[in-house]
């Protein structure tokens, strides 16, 4: 493997370099050894010089007319696939995902820039009515700087999702990268910010003093946050002073509900895809699966089977398919997660291929486990994991599991196997939850530019894509006129 030498993040302000005083080691997950990169420490004094920045641009940012805005989202949608190759490796170091997950997302990402300039168009039209005595205009504008706070499992998408719609309605942003996997994007960021006016992209790093510097802000309008439930009620609190909106994406505990009629040939691999992607660490991985008593036999095994094929090891080395967890926080969570359910009686089989033993003591390496034989009420299948663990909860009533499911207090993603349509819109339309997947996980092309993506009860408040997703970066003035 080639050399590295680590990255000097600055913050980025009115699309200039600002140092800091302070800078913090980021270290390798796969290697915790290795330094990645020193990324600059923020206070209250860097956030406000950052949303001033935003506030200055706004009037005139604003004032920039619709078609203008949405050809500058389509110079940014291409500029991330040109620059993707230059990132991938460094993100890969950073948050230990995959290469080729990482040039996947920032596909996605490009996408989701371009859904936006599209949409805009017709969602930012006034709704006008008239009658014999007045005429009505519903007009939208923008809020104005909008503080996006970023997670570090799928950065760029997650930035995307907020910094797009954001633009495309007329607001201006200050962006908040999660302090484990600031790297990758704040380089896309960068050369994104560099086409657009001063200040209408800039960038702040840190921890929880700039993060309640920046929510607690006067200047800033609106605050759309990615990740847990403990941080989103800070920020709820914080933005409580100025009465400012929030928009959460927070996280689930996707259920997959296999029903008698599902097609295992099919369904075993996408499960599986859908657990264990980015090593089980995203919002709407399956965090559960439920099978019918019939079939539980045959679906834990297949699982078992489908689950070994992983190679476990180092992102950047060749053959391996599966990466490790991305902080210690996370893994030490895992680790006792996983000894708490052994010692429940469960049967816990640790799966998948040690790829590169050399690396495995110096990184934050588990192997994906399935887990069977579990109690539905167990805590593996209660708590959203965010890890490569996947219990399989056998059924005899459809009931009693959907009740089960929607007891709890997350309802972010779900998935339902079936060959039967009509089945499949029954049950789905019982699921308490913000989107139900059916025959996969996740969505088609048509499905990111058409379905808000959000969840219900404590997964979120609001949600992002399509063109309800833009609702989340306007306010609505009224104009009356009577004749």
């Amino acid at each position: 493997m080639q050399s590295f030498s680590p990255v000097k993040l600055d913050h980025l302000i009115d699309n200039a370099d600002v140092s800091a005083s302070q800078y913090a080691p980021l270290h390798d997950p796969g290697r915790v050894t290795d330094v990645v990169g020193m990324i600059a420490q923020g206070d209250a004094q860097v956030v406000d010089a950052a949303v001033r920045s935003a506030h200055a641009a706004f009037h005139s940012w604003r004032a920039t007319s619709y078609e203008e805005r949405a050809a500058l989202l389509r110079a940014i949608a291409d500029l991330l696939e040109a620059e993707a190759g230059s990132v991938v490796e460094i993100m890969a170091r950073e948050s230990g995902m995959l290469v080729a997950t990482n040039k996947a997302e920032i596909g996605m990402a490009a996408n989701i820039v371009r859904d936006n300039a599209e949409a805009g168009a017709e969602f930012l039209k006034p709704h006008e009515v008239s009658d014999a005595e007045s005429w009505v205009s519903v007009e939208k504008r923008p809020i104005g700087v909008i503080a996006a706070i970023v997670p570090w499992n799928a950065p760029i998408i997650l930035a995307m999702r907020k910094v797009a719609p954001a633009l495309i309605c007329g607001n201006t942003v200050v962006v908040k990268p999660a302090p484990t996997a600031p790297i990758g994007l704040s380089m896309l960021l960068k050369k994104a910010a560099a086409l657009l006016p001063p200040g209408v992209i800039n960038i702040v790093h840190g921890g929880g003093e700039v993060g309640h510097a920046l929510t607690t802000h006067p200047m800033v309008g609106k605050v759309s946050f990615t990740g847990g439930g403990a941080v989103a009620r800070h920020i709820m609190k914080a933005a409580a002073d100025s009465i400012k909106g929030v928009q959460f994406e927070l996280g689930g505990n996707d259920p997959s509900i296999l029903l008698d009629d599902a097609n295992l040939d099919d369904a075993i691999a996408k499960i599986i895809g859908g657990a264990f992607r980015r090593s089980g660490q995203f919002c709407f991985a399956v965090k559960r699966v439920y099978a019918p008593a019939s079939l539980y036999r045959e679906v834990v095994a297949r699982l078992e089977a489908e689950t070994d094929k992983f190679s476990v090891g180092y992102p950047l080395d060749p053959g391996v398919n599966f990466g490790p967890i991305n902080n210690k926080g996370q893994f030490e969570f895992l680790q006792g997660l996983l000894e708490r359910t052994k010692a429940s009686g469960a049967t816990v089989h640790e799966l998948g291929k040690v790829a590169g033993d050399s690396v495995w003591s110096n990184g934050y390496y588990m192997r994906p486990a399935v887990v069977s034989d579990i109690d539905p009420e167990a805590e593996l299948v209660q708590v959203e994991q965010f890890g490569p663990l996947l219990p399989v909860v056998k059924y005899d009533n459809l009931d009693d599991v959907i009740d089960s499911i929607n007891a709890g207090e997350l309802g972010l993603g779900s998935s339902l196997w079936t060959a039967d349509f009509d089945k499949a819109l029954a049950v789905a339309r019982r699921i308490e939850a913000g989107m139900t997947f059916i025959n996969n996980v996740g969505t088609s092309r048509l499905g990111q530019k058409n379905i808000p993506f959000g969840g219900v009860k404590q997964s979120g408040i609001g949600r992002e894509s399509s063109p309800i997703g833009l609702r989340e970066y306007v306010e609505y003035h009224a104009l009356n006129y009577h004749k």
